[in-house]
């Protein structure tokens, strides 16, 4: 007999077809990252979109400063002859009644030298809401990540 996880009060109930969706948009979402696809990466997600991570001292807002983040990042990686690969797993994917959908995951990036060595580079936790947008397709509208490797 198969049972469906315990949900959060205020979730609805467990849905394989969207928990496969989801999989599927972080697949080519995090592709788009470390191919250094910015732009394309960065309509992943809404326009005013917030991205939080402990290392900046507030969030990059909007798609424009994503863009200019990601393609600082890639071009500092490429300076210092480095390759990074975002796996992002164990999602935890509860739809919330506004429509809007809550995912918990895991993120781990690789870093590999060029020529060299590869190795974990960073073991994250990403709290994403993803929402509909244009043509029913899911993007980020919030994103929090936290590093195991920081208080």
């Amino acid at each position: 007999m198969t049972t469906a996880p315990d949900l959060a009060p205020g979730t609805t109930a467990w849905n394989a077809p969207l928990h496969a969706e989801v999989q599927q948009f972080y697949a080519h979402q995090m592709q788009l990252l470390d191919l250094a696809e910015a732009e394309r990466w960065a309509a992943t997600f809404t326009e005013d979109a917030t991205f939080a991570v402990p290392t900046l001292p507030e969030p990059v807002r909007g798609r424009a400063s994503l863009i200019v983040a990601t393609t600082r990042s890639h071009a500092e990686l490429a300076a210092a002859g480095q390759r990074h690969r975002h796996f992002m797993g164990m999602l935890d994917v509860r739809p919330r009644p506004d429509g809007a959908v809550a995912v918990r995951s895991y993120a781990i990036v690789y870093a590999s030298e060029i020529g060299g060595e590869s190795r974990v580079h960073r073991v994250c936790v990403c709290e994403d809401v993803l929402v509909r947008g244009e043509g029913g397709k899911l993007q980020v509208s919030a994103r929090t990540v936290t590093r195991d490797d920081l208080a």
